[in-house]
């Protein structure tokens, strides 16, 4: 606050932001999503300041670097990261995947991948029967532990001889912060009220053993809330059967990347399907979860509604709820009276025009 003339002037808030646009076309979607960004912002009172990072395939091209010390130190001082995508078609895959964003996660102990999986009126589902009363539910899948460590080894290699050993890394704190983050996200979500451990208990009987303990554990602490048991196979099962039995699915790291591109199908597609990699005390990532679709890299035929519902969640994490409800109404809005078909080249609008029908809708309805 300053003082004024004798009158206290309540100067807004603001928030500094990483800008991570990457490869393909994600340059494109993130150009929209921040122009959104930017129509709230205006609206609700806060200041956004975006700082761009030169991080991908072609830096890594010319450089042969990944993702440096330094950046990362200048990134940790931000509020938030916008991610467009990281993906290269000269690259060979995994050197990108683990040289930035598993770096990302890692470094800066984004422990929870947060997965909304919400059908919007005038989307289409391949699933029969199912509207968007069936299908809203959110997975919160453990982001820093499991398979996804890298411990293991190889012996032998090339030879018919070879061994590949791969370990899945599962700790009492690790698993627990993310059984604590579901919970607490049911109780604030407060629909269904239920949250599923979606696992292998049958077959992983030591790691899973752990995330079951845990599980009932933590549930005693939310006696309102509903406890449910699904084995991965089955998860699969029913979110293609019965998804309105699910409100949040809680998961391995595994497990959780599988059944979310299933939830992304079921909710229309990649170009619609949001994603963020949080750290409650730290620093998070939003992100689209299609990737850098490079084969339509500017052409501006991408549907950037995935890059903007990731603005959405972002601004919602750091406490913006007015902004994001702005945000999301706009797109519910522009899904249902606007694009015809949320699959690239077929909205019947470039990935510019997206955008702009997005921010008219916000100042039409401010």
């Amino acid at each position: 606050m300053m003082k004024v003339g004798g009158y206290v002037e309540v100067m807004s808030k603001s928030y500094d932001i990483a800008v991570i646009p990457g490869d393909g076309t994600g340059p494109e979607v993130v150009t929209e999503g921040i122009k959104v960004l930017k129509s709230v912002s205006g609206r609700c009172d806060f200041n956004l300041k975006f700082t761009y990072y030169d991080v991908g395939g072609e830096h890594y091209i010319k450089t042969g670097e990944t993702l440096s010390d330094e950046t990362i130190k200048s990134i940790i001082k931000q509020d938030a990261i916008y991610l467009g995508a990281i993906g290269h078609p000269d690259i060979k895959p995994g050197i990108l995947e683990k040289g930035i964003l598993l770096k990302l996660r890692f470094e800066l102990d984004q422990y929870i991948n947060f997965r909304p999986v919400k059908l919007y009126e005038g989307v289409d589902t391949p699933l029969k029967d199912k509207g968007p009363e069936e299908i809203d539910f959110v997975v919160v899948r453990e982001n820093t532990e499991g398979l996804y460590t890298g411990a293991g080894g190889c012996l032998k290699r090339g030879t018919v001889d070879e061994v590949a050993v791969q370990e899945s890394i599962n700790t009492r704190k690790g698993v627990e912060r993310c059984v604590r983050y579901a919970f607490e996200h049911c109780k604030r979500r407060n629909k269904k009220k239920k949250v599923t451990l979606c696992g292998k208990t049958n077959v992983l009987t030591f790691a899973f053993d752990l995330w079951e303990r845990v599980f009932y554990e933590v549930a005693r602490e939310y006696p309102d809330i509903e406890t449910d048991y699904a084995h991965v196979d089955a998860t699969c099962m029913w979110m293609v059967k019965n998804p309105e039995w699910f409100d949040v699915i809680v998961t391995d790291n595994m497990f959780g990347d599988i059944i979310t591109d299933l939830g992304a199908m079921i909710q229309g597609g990649m170009g619609i399907a949001a994603g963020a990699n949080i750290n409650p005390e730290g620093v998070s990532m939003f992100e689209p979860i299609g990737g850098s679709a490079p084969k339509y890299t500017g052409m501006q035929t991408i549907n950037p509604i995935a890059a903007i519902s990731a603005a959405q969640i972002m601004i919602e994490t750091l406490g913006e709820s007015r902004a994001a409800s702005m945000i999301e109404t706009a797109v519910i809005k522009v899904l249902r009276e606007d694009i015809k078909d949320v699959s690239a080249g077929k909205m019947g609008y470039s990935t510019s025009e997206v955008g702009d029908l997005v921010v008219a809708h916000i100042e039409k309805n401010d």
